[in-house]
């Protein structure tokens, strides 16, 4: 009886898991629309990566933080009367917020392809930690997964070369601040017990809106006003609104920051980070399929690396508490 037992929650386990890497990789991939509707906005449609932040941080944590209210009120509460959580929902809401502006900015600088390289730097900076605070070396399928997913990004960016790496000093200093707010955001919700305590979804659609409060005043220290913003917002066509509230702000935002941290919250920070380099995969196979864009034999190869890492990475599944340095 007590076998039988053992075997069915181990059995609820093997499930829970895998819905994790699913709903990761699902979150991940969205991120593609996300990078890609940045990438219009701020070269086609006339948007400022400060402007494109402020607004989707604003609408996309105000959107996700109404259906909280709605549907889960009372952890909200609960949230909000414990100091020590609102001080970690705080430095949770900044690096969301931080994440995307760098981002922009360092697609901005240099291009969607080389932002995304930048910002796999992300899973070494939380290997670092999670090595250093569990006192522990790399395991070597997360060392082996870790290159994958460089190679992996490195082939679909450069297409086979790496001259085509627009690297300049700033843009090198905005895509290391976005891996390392990424690795921020990966962190802090696990370290601190929050998606334990209260959930993914409240803690991620709170931090958005808390990330709002950072993004108006670095719109306005950079001397743009809400006279600039609506400016360019009148601007907007229908194509520019259906990529913006459509792409960046729904299916980028809310589901892709959603989606992916609470399947971090299940699977762990280091699985977690890998498993959200599926992102330049989904960017090019939509790209190729909705626009028509060439899917070359890097794209292939770089299609193929990625699978490999999510299956060498996902083979082993430890319980994702081992795997945070909580």
């Amino acid at each position: 009886m007590r076998r039988a037992r053992g075997d069915e929650r181990l059995t609820d386990g093997k499930r829970r898991f895998w819905i994790g890497v699913a709903i990761t990789l699902l979150g991940g991939a969205l991120w593609g629309v996300s990078g890609t509707s940045v990438q219009y906005l701020t070269t086609t449609g006339g948007a400022s990566p400060a402007l494109v932040t402020f607004l989707r941080t604003l609408l996309g944590g105000g959107l996700f933080f109404v259906f909280l209210l709605l549907t889960k009120r009372h952890v909200v509460k609960t949230m909000f009367s414990c100091r020590r959580t609102v001080g970690a929902l705080f430095a949770f809401g900044f690096a969301l917020y931080a994440n995307q502006l760098c981002y922009a900015q360092t697609v901005q600088i240099t291009n969607a392809g080389t932002a995304t390289v930048l910002q796999m730097l992300a899973s070494a900076f939380v290997m670092l930690y999670v090595c250093v605070t569990l006192r522990r070396a790399p395991r070597i399928r997360e060392a082996i997964g870790l290159l994958l997913a460089l190679l992996a990004a490195l082939f679909i960016a450069t297409q086979g070369d790496i001259r085509t790496l627009n690297v300049p000093a700033g843009g090198l200093v905005w895509g290391l601040l976005t891996a390392l707010s990424t690795a921020v955001y990966i962190i802090v919700p696990k370290r601190c017990g929050l998606f334990e305590r209260y959930g993914s979804m409240p803690v991620v659609g709170t931090g958005m809106l808390l990330g709002a409060l950072f993004a108006l005043p670095v719109y306005l220290i950079q001397g743009n006003t809400l006279a600039d913003a609506a400016t360019v917002l009148t601007a907007f066509g229908g194509f520019e609104w259906l990529v913006f509230l459509g792409g960046l702000v729904v299916v980028g935002t809310i589901c892709g920051y959603g989606l992916y941290l609470h399947g971090v919250a299940i699977v762990g920070s280091v699985k977690g980070s890998l498993l959200g380099a599926i992102e330049p995969v989904s960017a090019t196979v939509l790209a190729a399929l909705w626009l028509g864009t060439a899917f070359t034999g890097y794209d292939l190869a770089g299609l193929v690396l990625m699978c490999v890492m999510v299956a060498f990475v996902t083979s082993d599944e430890d319980d994702a508490s081992s795997d945070d340095g909580g």
